[in-house]
């Protein structure tokens, strides 16, 4: 329904539901090849019930479940209303019918509103000529008058049905690709904050590690096993994000980021950042453990600080994390990172704000909304 047909398959099937209804085409066949008139009436009128039919299988066929083309339709309406009338007006009563499928080709092309008037307005055009023949047609256009009547209106609705299905697979289809969309835009988020702070911390222990030997062999394979932890946990990491179960912990993040502002040599203040709020639902607390994670990667790889403190604090309705060092400052605009941090608060109905520290350097501060519990 509402799908125009992709193969020959689907083409005779659709135009063999059309044709049923073209048994109410007997009364003209036969009047055609019956002995009921001269010879150039039975050919001119099998000529014309044979266009009729295929402007009818044109618009039926093509039109119903696409938008209105108005010179086309208008064009193949106005054919089948002419050989409607004409026919009928020349070969007689048996013809009548042509205009009970001019009704519903009417009711199957036309937008709601022209459908509702067109349809009635054919069936006059049908009774009128119906009055204007001689001979016992009253019962006979009587019985048409309903079939039109009924059948152009039934078509209103198997049109606005087709449309509706059609819009309703178009927004299938738009819905799907924006959820893939959404689910690489994730992915890219979640492999640029693991790996962009497992990667810094390797680093940072590789040149530690480098920096002690010959002379401390000891202290060399510690840094050498510490750099195995963080490998593996990442890789733990990014199979966790790649399946979509990864959602860190303010309590995690918190214990890599003393880990990781140690290896860089910069003092760590964490003595304000308890976690462990009973009115912080996870998926908040989540986007608060990404926002420490990118904070901490920036510290170490970009500020050039000495000290950094981390704090969680709640704000009336908002528990807000803030990260604070005294390096070089904010720079000019956001990078990936920041642009990807600021996404992921604003889906946990959170904000992002950045800039300068009191006391110089950049200050980070991600807040995001409480889950306030109501006592019963």
């Amino acid at each position: 329904m509402g799908a125009q047909p992709e193969n020959r398959r689907q083409i005779v099937i659709k135009l063999l539901w059309i044709s049923i209804w073209f048994f109410y085409l007997a009364a003209p066949a036969e009047d055609v090849l019956g002995d009921h008139h001269a010879l150039v009436g039975d050919v001119l009128g099998g000529a014309g019930l044979v266009a009729f039919v295929a402007a009818y299988l044109t618009l039926v066929f093509r039109h119903t479940s696409r938008a209105l083309d108005r010179p086309k339709v208008l064009g193949w309406i106005g054919v089948m209303l002419g050989l409607a009338l004409v026919l009928s007006l020349t070969l007689g009563t048996p013809w009548l019918v042509l205009f009970v499928f001019s009704s519903i080709a009417c009711g199957a092309v036309f937008p709601t509103k022209i459908a509702r008037a067109a349809v009635p307005l054919v069936t006059g055009v049908l009774v009128a000529v119906g009055a204007s023949m001689r001979g016992p047609v009253a019962e006979f256009v009587v019985a048409l008058v309903v079939p039109a009547l009924l059948g152009g209106f039934a078509m209103v609705g198997v049109r606005q049905m087709a449309l509706t299905t059609r819009a309703l697979r178009e927004a299938r289809a738009t819905v799907a690709h924006l959820a893939a969309n959404e689910e690489r835009l994730r992915l890219a988020r979640d492999l640029h904050d693991l790996l962009g702070h497992s990667l810094s911390l390797i680093t940072l222990k590789s040149e530690l590690a480098g920096r002690m030997l010959p002379d401390r062999p000891e202290d060399a394979a510690r840094q050498v096993a510490d750099i195995e932890r963080v490998s593996r946990q990442a890789l733990v990491d990014v199979r966790e994000a790649v399946s979509g179960f990864r959602r860190p912990t303010l309590e995690a993040e918190l214990a890599g980021a003393r880990t990781a502002l140690a290896a860089a040599g910069v003092a760590a203040d964490l003595t304000h950042a308890a976690t462990g709020h009973p009115d912080l639902p996870p998926d908040e607390e989540g986007a608060l453990a990404w926002a420490l994670r990118e904070a901490v990667t920036n510290v170490v790889r970009h500020s050039g600080a000495t000290r950094c403190e981390v704090t969680l604090t709640e704000a009336g309705d908002d528990m807000c994390l803030t990260v604070t060092d005294n390096g070089r400052g904010p720079g000019r605009g956001y990078g990936n990172g920041l642009t990807g941090l600021s996404e992921r608060l604003v889906l946990a109905d959170g904000r992002l704000e950045t800039g300068t520290g009191p006391r110089g350097g950049f200050r980070l501060r991600a807040c995001v909304p409480l889950s306030r519990r109501v006592a019963v």
